[in-house]
């Protein structure tokens, strides 16, 4: 995790990804914001990126690779893995057994999605402000 890093969305409905990069700018977020319209696209970038995102924010049901798909393939490459990138669930699939599975892949929190403007921001801003003030294994004491 850089706190200077991008946030990844991976998010396949446009209208989010709209709410999600609005909300962050008027939170002040200073980061950049990339938006992958499913896990293939995001594992791609991640896999040849030379950036340490600050987080990654993920849909679960998408096209093509779906999150919890995308959550697995980073723990089993090692040079991702080791890049500690706080991955959190942002999903209207919120059933007790995914969010079970989300867990059991190590997630580091799991929030169901909005659907307003004023939750999306409480939700965004305790997301952010929690990990520009937490310690992390990529960043020097």
């Amino acid at each position: 995790m850089s706190l200077k890093g991008p946030i990844i969305s991976v998010e396949d409905d446009e209208d989010d990804q709209y709410l999600i990069g609005e909300t962050l700018k008027n939170l002040g977020v200073p980061n950049e914001v990339r938006f992958f319209p499913n896990g293939e696209a995001a594992l791609q970038y991640l896999e040849t990126t030379t950036e340490q995102p600050f987080l990654i924010l993920c849909d679960i049901n998408m096209p093509l690779m779906n999150g919890l798909e995308l959550r697995q393939r980073i723990l089993a490459n090692q040079h991702l893995a080791q890049k500690a990138i706080p991955f959190i669930f942002l999903t209207t699939a919120a059933t007790p057994q995914i969010i079970r599975t989300a867990y059991d892949a190590t997630v580091q929190g799991f929030y169901k999605k909005a659907t307003d403007y004023a939750s999306m921001q409480h939700q965004l801003k305790l997301i952010i402000d929690y990990w520009q003030h937490c310690m992390h294994p990529t960043n020097p004491v």
